[in-house]
């Protein structure tokens, strides 16, 4: 079958291909998940006859936050399950089938209006969806509000280890509160159409864990919806599927957008 793609198809479709051939040299029928090298993503590309693949990461990602596996290896998962790529150690991945699990904002949640704090000249230089929701979240405190704990902006880009397998925490808070108690808030910033995925909370969580076993780990998720609004949720696992905790959604507009009528509502539902 894949031999019959035109050299066309194969460029564009260059990272469906490399997966469906690694995934279809391993699999076996009722496989639950199974590991691959590094090493295979150029094999493959080299049998396939493609450009190779410069920058493993981008492959990856795309599968976990962007497009959906080829539909020739979603047909092999059960109802309900998929297949998702997982880290598996050093230069190692394992394909892995999971019950389907999505985070997706409620459409019909509150807009909670929220005074822009975002400086001009950071809103028209951001590069990308990521890092100008990134620095939204910095610039209007919105992990205080959302969380109600007064947080710091630790370190973004987070490169590190976790059992011997790379990751990368979008960006790290660390917070107190009221009574004293010290949270670590590791936060992972989709733009639109990317994914929330269970596979980066586990690792931010894993990460938390292990470097800050002191500390209360809440992981936040945040995401661009439309007409610019952010969604926030609080994540959590159970027996490893991804679960909402919380969810706010929370629009940024001038000061002068907040009319008497948006404070009292808010005042009534701060005392309810």
């Amino acid at each position: 079958m894949l031999n019959k793609m035109t050299s066309k198809s194969v460029t564009l479709n260059r990272y469906k291909l490399i997966a469906e051939y690694i995934f279809m040299q391993h699999y076996k029928d009722d496989a639950s998940s199974f590991e691959f090298e590094r090493t295979e993503i150029d094999v493959a590309a080299e049998t396939l006859g493609v450009k190779r693949v410069l920058n493993v990461g981008d492959l990856i990602y795309y599968f976990r936050s962007r497009q959906p596996l080829p539909d020739s290896i979603a047909a092999t998962a059960p109802v309900g399950f998929e297949w998702i790529i997982e880290d598996a150690g050093r230069s190692r991945y394992r394909f892995r089938c999971a019950k389907i699990s999505r985070v997706l904002p409620q459409q019909n949640l509150q807009k909670i209006k929220i005074p822009d704090a975002t400086p001009e000249m950071v809103a028209r230089y951001a590069l990308g969806d990521e890092q100008a929701l990134l620095a939204k979240l910095r610039y209007n405190r919105l992990i205080d509000i959302f969380l109600g704990i007064t947080s710091y902006s630790l370190q973004n880009h987070l490169r590190t280890t976790v059992g011997g397998t790379q990751i990368e925490v979008d960006e790290l808070y660390v917070g107190v509160n009221r009574t004293g108690a010290h949270y670590v808030v590791p936060v992972q910033a989709k733009g639109g159409t990317d994914k929330i995925t269970v596979i980066q909370t586990r690792q931010d969580l894993r990460f938390c864990a292990a470097s800050f076993p002191d500390l209360i780990c809440r992981a936040v998720a945040a995401q661009f919806m439309s007409e610019g609004v952010i969604a926030m949720f609080e994540l959590a696992l159970e027996e490893d599927e991804l679960v909402v905790l919380m969810e706010r959604h929370f629009r940024l507009v001038p000061s002068s957008q907040i009319s008497v009528s948006d404070l009292k509502l808010y005042r009534i539902q701060e005392n309810e």
